[in-house]
């Protein structure tokens, strides 16, 4: 059992993994063949109010195309993140996972698999498993796997996943099987103290990223094991991560608009974990395209509950008076402005702007120069993107950090708990099912006290608590002004979206 637990975490932390669930899925094949990820609809949005500076438009870029049908392939089926377990041990400790676990489309070595994790050769040949994308971008809804919504399961709340890795030697024999697990070993003791979130559900890619660039050199991609560029705080900023359906609208990648010019490039940035030669990564980037025209092509769930369509009538003309400006306009010639907002403007948690992890200066720098860079670049800038809201009834935790539960504690500030936590089982898992349909949002449970007078560790790491560093739920109080009526029809309107 525990080495069980021990690859289970090693797998985990490899690519920013979402924690398993035994939940039904849902299917991801793409309707189309082929797509171009282009941004989608620009331009100034509806002409409701908001902000009284609603912000400044970020410009579309070029992208290169891709097939969708292909790129659902390659994102299930393909070793981008180029190390891992190898097979041989993996074999003799896990089962076939469940048929709710799979995914429709593997090939023949990944069918047996769960969804969150590839089977390849690597470069030196060893059969191994690994993370893929949807270990962070997929989660569960009404016990149903869906693919592109962001994960708020994984606990990233432990660093000894390299250790724990290090174990499963003794299943092996083969000196490159052993090499292969030394390496990925020791790549996750290189990221784990900077990879240590305080909270189950937030994520700490921001600052992976941070760690990864500062262990390479940015020309040959070569891995060094002394690092060559400072490191980034061991404080992790949070992250909620984002439903991937945005993209098909987005101009800018991540929440304060860094991410610019090709956005495959800056997406198969998941490979660094291992790619260590601009040769390998070179053949990663040729099916990337393909990838980011399958996340273009991810359409949001629908509501599956009842609306009350006369109430959601009223809350669309609150919306295009109060919310418009900054998020768009839907339904039949609808437009999504793309409009960042400035940090004086929305107050939100400031720790994400401030460089404290790969939007450092150092890190953009790196990217810029490296083989990222060539086709794509950071640009950090000074405030966060009012996101596209298609869907948004799907993607509590709400704000950057997922520091809010709900959308009726969105729209209304004072009804913000300070420390929060959800229900989970004996697994730790959450129950995707405890859904709230009028606040749109999770069922939570507020209480008195945050972590650090929290004597049970399992309890402690499952307590949101908004007084730590980087998960503050304050600022986006433009709801404060709105009567409950107006908030309620708003609600009701955002389930139609």
């Amino acid at each position: 059992m525990r080495l069980f637990s021990a690859l289970a975490s090693a797998l985990l932390v490899a690519g920013i993994l979402a924690a398993c669930s035994t939940e039904e899925t849902l299917s991801p094949v793409p309707s189309g063949s082929s797509t171009s990820s282009s941004a989608a609809t620009s331009g100034t949005g509806g002409s409701g109010g908001g902000p009284a500076l609603a912000g400044d438009p970020i410009p579309a870029d070029a992208q290169r195309p891709g097939d969708a049908t292909k790129g659902y392939a390659a994102l299930i089926n393909e070793g981008y993140v180029s190390c891992g377990i190898p097979y041989t041990a993996y074999s003799k400790v896990f089962s076939p996972a469940p048929a709710n676990l799979r995914l429709p489309g593997r090939n023949a070595v990944n069918t047996p698999l769960p969804y969150s994790q590839t089977r390849f050769t690597t470069s030196s040949g060893v059969d191994v498993v690994s993370a893929n994308c949807l270990t962070c971008h997929a989660g569960f809804l009404q016990g149903k796997l869906v693919v592109g919504l962001g994960d708020t399961q994984g606990d990233f709340t432990n660093n000894n996943q390299g250790s724990l890795a290090d174990t499963a030697q003794f299943l092996l024999t083969n000196p490159k099987e052993k090499a292969e697990l030394t390496l990925f070993a020791g790549r996750l003791k290189a990221i784990g103290p900077y990879t240590q979130t305080f909270t189950v559900g937030v994520n700490p890619a921001d600052n992976l990223a941070a760690i990864l660039f500062a262990h390479r050199d940015p020309k040959t991609l070569a891995w060094s094991d002394a690092p060559l560029l400072d490191l980034p705080p061991k404080v992790v900023i949070p992250v909620d991560v984002p439903p991937w359906w945005r993209m098909a609208k987005k101009n800018a990648m991540f929440y304060v608009a860094g991410g610019r010019g090709d956005h495959a490039r800056i997406e198969m940035t998941a490979s660094t974990l291992c790619t260590d030669t601009v040769e390998e990564a070179k053949k990663i980037d040729a099916y990337f395209p393909d990838i980011e025209a399958f996340i273009a092509s991810i359409k949001p769930p629908k509501y599956p509950f009842s609306v009350d369509t006369g109430l959601a009538a009223k809350g669309s003309d609150v919306f295009a008076a109060t919310c418009a400006r900054c998020h768009g306009t839907y339904g039949d010639g609808g437009q999504y402005p793309n409009l960042l907002i400035a940090l004086e403007t929305i107050g939100t948690d400031p720790a994400m702007i401030t460089g404290a992890t790969q939007f450092a200066a150092t890190y953009v720098k790196w990217f810029n120069d490296s083989f990222y860079g060539q086709i794509a670049h950071l640009d950090p800038q000074h405030g966060y993107v009012a996101p596209p809201l298609d869907g948004v009834w799907a993607t509590a935790p709400y704000l950057h950090n997922g520091s809010v539960p709900t959308i009726g504690a969105l729209l209304d500030s004072s009804k913000r708990p300070a420390y929060w936590s959800r229900k989970y089982d004996v697994s730790g898992n959450y129950d995707s099912s405890d859904y709230n349909e009028a606040t749109l949002g999770w069922n939570v449970t507020a209480v008195d006290h945050g972590q650090k007078d929290e004597p049970v560790a399992e309890v402690k790491k499952h307590l949101y608590d908004t007084s730590l560093p980087g998960y503050s739920n304050v600022g986006h109080t433009f709801g404060d002004g709105l009567s409950s009526d107006e908030r309620a029809a708003v609600i009701e309107y955002l389930k139609t979206l």
